[in-house]
């Protein structure tokens, strides 16, 4: 019996890691109706970056537009990737529902193809005649150390009219603050950059990219209230080159990533209304695209996750629980990818969260088999509880976990059902396999007795020994598709002593056993295994 080979494993928890981009510098606050209940949950995570920073960076925040929220839902902090969850109090914003008005943070851009970092840049503005400001006639050719330069502008640089009406606009930003204005003076600088390298060549896709990364940039240093320019346009601008450089090279996965991004940035903007509905349509297609052009991305899958989210509070009662079920599977598979990303695993516990209220407002679909509101709650719990074990000074998700934690079958992370072999007999027949409960918690999976009390691994009354897997001990952990074993969900652990058979009574169950073993582990070998024995013990 073998595990299938499509099913990610956890490998002594040494995955090869994507590299992380740096958290992005964003916070949007969001208010709440009168009515609501006074508790607060932490909300939605979502993943911006820059590839030359780590993820863990300290990051920046800065409020953003407020936000009615339904009086049926416990209320969410809405997180920004790039938003610090260790200062500041928590704001609130409800967990997607029927009657939900939820709209996500603000994204920052992947800059992973620029022509030049905005570091290099810098040292060539500061290299400008001994300036730190840009010359409005003429710049200093900046020193990139990725090898590409740029020539001398012209003061009467001679634009079409298509880069003529984004320059304008660019020129229009002056930034909020002192640090936004210093920022886009050194976006208008690159700007110029990119309008001449296109104005020599019509073709050049990464400048046409490029350009577009400045426009986004420049959007967020836009004032709330700004007319002239709006957010907006600049959005829609930098959208417009996205769709040109994708055209001219239709692989260019970090485009169709950050189009994705800056087009729900123009949906947040309309709010819950049809055009806002077919905004994040295109985002999550957009959002596709860069997966399948580059599968091994845990930060567009989350990203996606979210998109479907905030569709689903607009779309039809009818087909708000599939896109549901949709963003479940991308915020899975962004953890499948790499098991230690918290702000996937976190953001999988408040959709799931957001699932039980829901269940538990119109009474489901009927179908028995429908998860249970209880479980979908105690399936929310664990999550929140595994993203605060791996960032435990994240005062976001300690806020989510003081509220779930009772949620947990405590002392236990996790109870459920799970079909075993005799121990010792994994090969023995069907007829001799039992369904049996089974506990998680943070260092052992292992069999509960019919009271409910754990039993000891030493050998009892009558010479057996119960299953039991040790945390350290795991090697592996993935779905088994095995003739051999009982009909069900197939679950192989692989341990240092050998493979452990075990079949859920479902494949929804199975995903629930694999992602909790899968963190448990993960956690333990982050070496927070005490944080988490913590959250079970209280």
């Amino acid at each position: 019996m073998s595990p299938t080979p499509e099913e990610p494993n956890l490998q002594n928890g040494n995955q090869t890691q994507p590299h992380i981009p740096s958290e992005s510098q964003q916070t949007e606050e969001s208010g709440s109706d009168p009515e609501s209940r006074v508790a607060t949950i932490p909300q939605q995570q979502r993943e911006s970056e820059s590839v030359d920073e780590e993820a863990d960076a300290e990051p920046r925040s800065e409020p953003e537009s407020r936000r009615e929220q339904s009086s049926e839902s416990i209320q969410l902090q809405v997180v920004t990737d790039a938003t610090d969850p260790r200062s500041g109090d928590p704001e609130e914003a409800s967990i997607p529902s029927n009657g939900a008005d939820n709209s996500h943070p603000a994204l920052r851009k992947d800059e992973g193809s620029r022509t030049f970092t905005m570091r290099e840049l810098l040292n060539g503005l500061k290299g400008d005649d001994g300036n730190d400001s840009v010359n409005e006639s003429e710049g200093e050719r900046p020193e990139a150390n990725s090898g590409h330069s740029f020539t001398q502008d012209s003061p009467h640089q001679p634009y079409s009219e298509q880069s003529r009406a984004a320059m304008e606009l660019i020129n229009s930003v002056t930034g909020v603050d002192e640090e936004g204005r210093s920022r886009q003076r050194i976006l208008t600088f690159a700007a110029r950059r990119y309008a001449s390298a296109i104005e020599r060549n019509a073709q050049d896709y990464d400048a046409l990219y490029n350009w577009a990364l400045v426009l986004q940039e420049s959007a967020d240093n836009v004032g709330a209230d700004s007319s002239s320019p709006s957010k907006d346009a600049l959005l829609e601008e930098a959208c417009k080159k996205y769709d040109e450089a994708t055209r001219l090279c239709p692989t260019l996965h970090d485009a169709f990533y950050n189009w994705a991004i800056a087009i729900s940035d123009r949906a947040k903007i309309r709010g819950r209304t049809k055009e806002a509905e077919e905004l994040w349509k295109q985002a999550t297609k957009n959002y596709e695209k860069a997966v399948q052009l580059n599968w091994n991305s845990p930060q567009a899958l989350n990203n996606w996750g979210l998109a479907l989210q905030e569709l689903s509070a607009i779309v039809p009662a009818r087909e708000k629980q599939t896109i549901v079920r949709t963003a479940i599977s991308k915020f899975r598979a962004a953890i499948q990818l790499q098991f230690d990303f918290h702000r996937a695993i976190y953001n999988l516990g408040t959709v799931l969260y957001g699932l039980a209220e829901d269940t538990l407002r119109t009474g489901g679909t009927g179908n028995a088999k429908d998860v249970s509101p209880n479980d979908l709650y105690s399936q929310s719990a664990i999550y929140i509880a595994a993203a605060h074990a791996l960032k435990p000074n994240y005062s976001v998700y300690s806020s989510a976990l003081r509220l779930v934690r009772s949620m947990l079958p405590l002392p236990y992370l996790k109870v459920g059902y799970l079909t075993a072999p005799p121990v010792g007999r994994p090969l023995a027949p069907h007829s001799d396999w039992k369904r049996s409960q089974f506990f998680l918690n943070h260092d052992v999976l292992q069999k509960l007795n019919i009271g409910g009390e754990q039993i000891q691994t030493s050998p009892s009354l009558n010479g057996e020994r119960t299953i039991k897997v040790e945390i350290p001990d795991i090697v592996s952990v993935s779905a088994c598709a095995d003739l051999t074993l009982p009909p069900g969900a197939g679950l192989c652990i692989d341990t240092i002593h050998g493979p452990v058979f075990l079949v859920a009574d479902t494949w929804d169950a199975l995903d629930g056993w694999l992602d909790a073993i899968r963190l448990v582990y993960t956690i333990y070998a982050r070496g927070k295994n005490d944080v988490l024995a913590g959250i079970i013990a209280g």
